[in-house]
């Protein structure tokens, strides 16, 4: 009786009460709802556990960009995790939100900063999107050398203008790549850590020795992109980036591969990540109250 009330209601254009609309979930509830909704292998418990928080960021469509610092007691390096900056690589996003959980147990010397979904817009399209919602590559709308040159003429020339790969009108053009630009700068981490797939290997940039394997993925260089996080952070800024290509974008690693890479990622930053000494890290930019 209540649905056939709504129906009539909606057709004569008047509003039916909060309970019986499509989307009962307010913005102000966080992201979680959505997360479990859309993501592999991410349950209630392990989204509510990683307390992320809402940063000044927003995407094109104006959704929250969410982070979380896991601070060691005696946090020696800086590492900034970036997941999900391609909307269509869902196990990227879950997978950073299972190493929220592996840090606060196994933090290491680190203080980590974790942006789990870089592309929220992208991610919870249906069918999810590579792009963002203005169609723009975030991979490849970082400010490199020569990037209004090299950008176009490598997607034009390249990839033959696939929209899929377009670096958009101008560097940093995008709110969500804007806003990484703005928290490198805020954070100074000693080592990026982007999270892809579905390639199944490692990419590494940067003035340190790469990690040879990370559980099942090995090191594969690829070679630099322009526009890409990569060659901005690792090769124009000397900040090394590793970037995981998980197997999947739609399954993540077992859990005892996710604790694997983990581990071997803390080993190898151990060996070959040094601390740079520079001042005290900014906070996350937060969103303003009111």
């Amino acid at each position: 009786m209540f649905r056939c009330l709504c129906v009539t209601l909606l057709a004569a254009g008047l509003l039916c009460p909060p309970a019986a609309r499509a989307n009962p979930v307010p913005a102000a509830s966080g992201p979680c709802a959505e997360f479990v909704a859309r993501l592999p292998n991410v349950r209630p418990l392990l989204c509510q556990a990683a307390q992320l928080q809402p940063t000044a960021g927003r995407s094109v469509q104006g959704r929250t960009l969410y982070a979380r610092d896991v601070v060691a007691p005696e946090a020696r390096l800086r590492v900034l995790v970036v997941g999900a900056m391609h909307g269509d690589e869902l196990s990227s996003a879950s997978l950073a939100l299972h190493w929220i959980q592996r840090a606060v147990e196994t933090p290491s010397n680190a203080h980590w900063r974790f942006i789990p979904a870089l592309n929220p817009d992208g991610l919870m399209k249906r069918p999810a999107t590579r792009v963002n919602a203005n169609g723009v590559d975030l991979n490849r709308n970082f400010p490199t050398p020569n990037w209004a040159r090299d950008a176009r003429v490598y997607w034009e020339q390249r990839t033959k203008k696939d929209p899929r790969r377009w670096p958009g009108p101008s560097p940093l053009s995008e709110p969500e790549s804007k806003f990484l630009h703005e928290e490198m700068a805020r954070f100074q981490p000693d080592l990026i850590v982007s999270i892809h797939a579905p390639y199944g290997m490692l990419d590494f940039d940067g003035p340190t020795v790469p990690p040879d394997r990370l559980g099942r993925l090995y090191l594969d260089q690829i070679g630099i992109f322009p526009g890409s996080l990569g060659h901005y952070g690792g090769v124009h800024k000397g900040m090394p980036v590793v970037t995981i290509e998980l197997h999947s974008a739609f399954r993540t690693p077992l859990d005892a591969e996710i604790r694997q890479m983990w581990l071997d990622l803390l080993r190898w930053m151990s060996e070959r990540v040094p601390p740079e000494s520079r001042p005290a890290p900014l906070p996350v930019k937060a969103r303003k109250a009111g």
